[in-house]
């Protein structure tokens, strides 16, 4: 999928989603869009109802909170992706937003399905896209399993961002999981940066020019394992792969 000058911004969200610390970050992406949130709780499907209620629920108070139409998009299955009734509703919206759970969960329910299909067709048509947690990984190049310490457990995202990696609440798992980002870095693509987005904190952008926003800071991790940190305000320029692909 290649994005030209008319795609939509893109927020990769560390943690936060539908919370007021987050709430400027979306304003930034309906700025001159139709006041309309589409939000998908997908990854949070395996979590069992009452959990998707939760997501549904603070969803609808952020969005309502900002005079912004709440839209929940209970796409929890394949099936459900490919529901054309479903994938109308995307139609007319300023920002798609995939909250958090499981990202392999929310990749294989979405990967090739008419609802992706229409999420891409949106945001390549102007309108932003957001992934907070597991939506960012689904956003970005690889789906690591930060559950499991084994290498090679990488499988591939979404690919809407394909040069960046993305380790999201980067500043609990690089405590609690101190091999992680040298894993991804060792295992994704030579190509791909491997970036981590501390909690309540964003990366805003599109193509290859990305500015940090919100409370702490985005770390780049490079292939030496050391950690450059960027706080509010500061920019990242990301090539886009050069390779097939």
């Amino acid at each position: 999928m290649s994005a030209g000058r008319s795609a939509g911004p893109i927020a990769l969200v560390g943690s936060g989603e539908f919370l007021p610390v987050m709430r400027p970050v979306d304003a930034e992406l309906l700025e001159g869009r139709p006041q309309r949130a589409v939000f998908l709780p997908t990854a949070a499907a395996l979590e069992g109802e009452d959990r998707l209620a939760y997501w549904i629920a603070l969803g609808t108070a952020h969005y309502g909170a900002m005079g912004v139409e709440p839209v929940p998009l209970r796409v929890l299955s394949r099936e459900d992706a490919d529901d054309p009734g479903l994938a109308a509703q995307i139609d007319g919206a300023g920002l798609v937003y995939l909250s958090g759970g499981n990202p392999g969960h929310l990749v294989e329910t979405l990967r090739d399905t008419l609802v992706w299909r229409t999420i891409q067709a949106a945001w390549l048509a102007g309108t932003a896209l957001a992934g907070c947690s597991a939506g960012a990984i689904a956003l970005s190049a690889v789906v690591p399993d930060p559950r499991s310490t084994e290498i090679g457990r990488i499988e591939p995202a979404l690919g809407v961002v394909p040069q960046l990696a993305v380790i999201p609440h980067f500043d609990r798992f690089d405590r609690v999981l101190p091999r992680l980002a040298s894993r991804i870095r060792a295992e994704a693509p030579p190509d791909v940066m491997t970036i981590g987005i501390d909690e309540e904190t964003a990366l805003v952008g599109g193509l290859e020019e990305w500015t940090v926003r919100g409370r702490q800071r985005v770390w780049v991790i490079d292939e030496d394992d050391e950690r450059e940190g960027l706080r509010p305000g500061a920019t990242l320029r990301a090539p886009l792969p050069t390779g097939p692909g």
